[in-house]
């Protein structure tokens, strides 16, 4: 053997080495030792540092490995994630807006290390998978059916967000609508409200920031945000509360 081909033989080696020991593509899948590990390895991941950062755009396009979601933003470090599902804009399965995520990103979410997609409409939902599994892990990615925003279902999506958080086995959740700016935003204000400390004119403010502009209307969902009360037996200490929640870049109040 030649030294032109040792070397190539050496980087080989060194590459593969480096694909399969990297924490997102590690041959036993995505795992952390605490929860601080997971919301570290999300928030650089991703590089949206700030609440109006956007992951996929209007579109779908921005970072490939979640295509299928739109509109796509932190919420929680490492915990919880909002947007929309991407049908109208897709490349290759384009269908009418309002429908579930796409297949390929249930399946994406479930690569990326996600535990749960959460459907905040009924629409089509029962055509869609409600399981998918990690290829990596054998996790499974569960997608949800969450409607309607009474206090009992406010109840079920902040108690699926604290055991993410209490839980550093369990991945990250998405709450998705179609567009990504209504209904995933009044889920996300009251998520801040929860585990953030927001005032509600504060999180009104945040779920009007994050509509693109399509804020007219909706005096319900506006009303649910000004009134929402958190859970006290759901709150969380200072220090997660500074861990997971993000920077809060042009926002007002």
């Amino acid at each position: 053997m030649n030294d032109k081909s040792y070397n190539i033989i050496k980087i080989s080696f060194y590459i593969i080495l480096l694909f399969f020991s990297s924490p997102a593509f590690a041959s036993d899948g995505i795992k952390f030792n605490n929860v601080e590990d997971k919301i570290e390895y999300y928030k650089n991941r991703y590089g949206a540092k700030c609440l109006n950062d956007k992951i996929t755009d209007n579109f779908g396009n921005g970072y490939e490995a979640l295509y299928g979601t739109r509109n796509m933003r932190t919420i929680l470090y490492g915990i919880a994630y909002r947007g929309g599902a991407n049908n109208f804009y897709h490349k290759s399965c384009k269908r009418d807006n309002h429908n579930p995520l796409p297949e390929d990103g249930l399946i994406n979410l479930a690569q990326e290390g996600f535990s749960t997609a959460v459907y905040l409409y009924s629409i089509n939902y029962d055509s869609s998978k409600h399981e998918v599994v990690n290829i990596q892990t054998k996790d499974t990615l569960k997608y949800l059916n969450l409607t309607g925003s009474k206090r009992k279902t406010l109840r079920k999506v902040l108690e699926l967000v604290a055991d993410v958080i209490n839980n550093p086995d369990k991945g990250p959740i998405y709450f998705h609508c179609w567009n990504g700016w209504h209904q995933s935003g009044l889920i996300s204000a009251v998520i801040l409200m929860q585990f953030c400390g927001y005032s509600n004119e504060k999180a009104l403010d945040y779920w009007l920031e994050n509509t693109d502009g399509v804020n007219k209307g909706y005096e319900n969902v506006k009303s649910q945000i000004k009134n929402f009360n958190p859970f006290d037996d759901l709150k969380i200490d200072n220090k997660t509360q500074s861990m997971i929640c993000p920077c809060e870049q042009n926002m007002n109040k």
